[in-house]
């Protein structure tokens, strides 16, 4: 079943769990943002553990995110 969270196990068995919804509603502005972040959720959950917890989650965004208008 989908939490909507990334969990992570340490090898000291200690373990989190990043709320990805809630770190959607403080970073992502719009659908494009958050369409980044879901692809990497769902395709590379360590890059985004990695990128929650250790990196710029708003400067990760400002540079991959591409905006291509609906027609």
């Amino acid at each position: 079943m989908d939490s909507g969270c990334v969990e992570l196990k340490f090898s000291d068995s200690s373990m989190i769990a990043i709320n990805c919804t809630a770190v959607e509603n403080e970073i992502a502005d719009n659908m494009y943002q958050r369409s980044e972040l879901d692809y990497l959720i769902y395709n590379d959950p360590l890059a985004y553990a990695d990128l929650v917890l250790n990196g710029d989650p708003e400067a990760y965004l400002k540079s991959v995110t591409e905006y291509k208008p609906l027609d």
